[in-house]
């Protein structure tokens, strides 16, 4: 079993940064397939972001490219979402979950992640 455990949210104004981390137990972390998701009251949850296992291969959302970055760090067993730029829009309980093998096709479909941590509030005030 994987624990997978999110922090780093808050309120934050209209355009400013927050950095959101993931650790998890794993003891190999490094083979599995980590992405955010993130759902707003009355809204399915949504893809944001993935990263495979190197690092190297990194996907987005449409609405987040060139605002956040997600990247990981194996040797600390954490992914982190680097948010900047954010938005009203971009608020919502942001959920960190991992997959041991998934294909590039479906990094962004939730069924695909077999963990999935509890989640952390970002609230962005206009």
């Amino acid at each position: 079993q994987v624990q997978l455990v999110e922090s780093g949210g808050g309120l934050v104004q209209a355009g400013g940064s927050l950095r959101l981390s993931c650790a998890a137990s794993a003891r190999t972390f490094s083979n599995y397939v980590m992405g955010w998701f993130r759902q707003a009251p009355g809204k399915e949850r949504e893809f944001v972001a993935a990263i495979g296992w190197s690092g190297i291969s990194t996907y987005y959302a449409d609405s987040v490219k060139g605002r956040f970055t997600i990247s990981r760090d194996n040797a600390k067993n954490t992914v982190y979402l680097q948010m900047n730029s954010l938005k009203p829009e971009d608020s919502a309980v942001y959920y960190c979950a991992g997959a041991q093998q998934i294909w590039d096709t479906n990094v962004s479909k939730r069924d695909a992640y077999d963990y999935w941590g509890q989640g952390t509030q970002v609230t962005v005030s206009s």
